[in-house]
């Protein structure tokens, strides 16, 4: 019978051979959840659909009943691999070499689905099946795409059939270059700008004849960007503008624009919220556009506020698991991009572990066979001691929303 590291490597190979690229499932639900109904997990198919955006297929495995419920969230779609020349071993054979397994979603997330999947199933196992409250797996194949026919709507389902989760542990890559030194329990916020300057197009002989959008454009953005937003707070950094394009579209080198474009992103932390951020970019940009001839709008993307989960009990158990296997003390961080993490905390506390951030999206990525056996033994004692903890009247002292 094989070991959970084992059968974690196992199922992480039998993932990466699925080439799931957002929103293709290729089978990777099905690898998944055969292991789990053999080990008597109900699995639930979950297609959703929306205009403008491909259906995406997502799998809710359970096991148990009742409180406490421990679920884990992950997704098996993948980003692209790109120029498959470039790489040394096939991005979907799963090859192993040299003590690391290679393949594109290797660390993200594949391999702490399977090191979770196997964890859970060794935890089971080792109880003959008796699970004092619920164990679940939400996973989707929508989080490097869209995110909207994803675990946003798989949650919206849990909880319309009374399976919410008391407690949430997401398998994103956590750890910058070594296992055990992040646990992230919240992230910064991302807002997402369009802003158009219009003027009055003319010749560059001419200028008092025209209105020339670019200065304003340029003026506009380095007066928000000479501003800082904050200073950072208790568990964030300070938030930061970024802009990431400016188009003007002019073939001309004589003639003076009538349209100037820009796109930038704040992420921001629980100093603010998007309204108010919204309010501040409009009259920063009016006040610096003020007494000219140009005009402007503003536009935004849907976006996510910042959330933390209150340090607690259920990093604290996780911190201690880590700590047991890696002789780490993990830091409690807030940095990164953002993760399906933002949905979940509205349902329930949310903490995320998984493998190194070191190898993801790039050409060859991989996970070290060390860092997943180490990661899957986590993971069963941070099951162990989340039921010693929550189940069978306990309580912790973050285990409400």
């Amino acid at each position: 019978m094989p070991t959970p590291a084992e059968s974690a490597v196992e199922i992480a190979q039998s993932l990466i051979r699925c080439p799931s690229v957002t929103p293709l499932d290729e089978g990777a639900l099905d690898a998944l959840a055969r292991p789990l109904a053999a080990a008597g997990f109900a699995c639930e198919r979950l297609r959703f659909s929306e205009d403008g955006t491909p259906d995406v297929d997502n799998l809710v495995a359970r096991i148990g009943s009742g409180a406490p419920h421990l679920c884990f969230a992950g997704h098996t779609d993948v980003v692209p691999p790109g120029d498959t020349s470039l790489w040394s071993h096939p991005p979907f054979a799963a090859d192993i070499a040299d003590g690391r397994l290679y393949g594109r979603g290797a660390s993200d997330m594949k391999g702490a689905i399977a090191c979770f999947a196997a964890a859970a199933i060794d935890y089971v196992s080792a109880r003959n099946g008796i699970v004092p409250g619920t164990i679940s797996l939400l996973v989707t194949g929508d989080e490097e795409g869209p995110a909207i026919n994803g675990t946003k709507k798989v949650l919206a389902w849990m909880e319309e059939t009374g399976l919410t989760p008391d407690h949430c542990l997401v398998g994103e890559p956590s750890n910058s270059t070594v296992l055990g030194e992040t646990i992230k329990i919240g992230r910064r916020g991302s807002l997402t700008g369009h802003l158009t300057v219009t003027g009055q197009q003319g010749h560059v002989a001419y200028p008092h004849l025209a209105a020339n959008p670019v200065k304003g454009i340029v003026s506009a953005l380095a007066r928000l960007y000479d501003t800082p937003l904050d200073s950072g707070s208790t568990h964030f950094s300070p938030s930061n503008f970024e802009v990431t394009s400016i188009d003007v579209g002019n073939p001309a080198t004589n003639v003076i624009p009538v349209r100037a474009e820009a796109r930038f992103n704040i992420r921001f932390n629980d100093n603010h919220e998007a309204g108010t951020l919204k309010a501040m970019l409009s009259d920063s940009i009016a006040a610096t556009l003020a007494n000219t001839e140009l005009g402007f709008t503003l536009d935004f993307a849907p976006h996510g506020d910042a959330f933390l989960t209150k340090p607690g009990a259920l990093d604290r158990l996780l911190s201690q698991a880590v700590a047991e296997f890696t002789g780490k003390t993990p830091a409690l961080s807030t940095s990164g991009g953002t993760s399906d993490a933002r949905f979940i905390k509205d349902y329930c506390p949310v903490v995320e572990f998984g493998l190194t951030t070191e190898t993801i999206h790039k050409t060859d990525e991989n996970a070290a066979l060390a860092d997943l056996e180490t990661l899957t033994a986590i993971y069963r004692r941070f099951i162990a001691r989340y039921f010693e903890t929550f189940g069978d009247g306990a309580s912790g002292d973050n285990d409400g929303r």
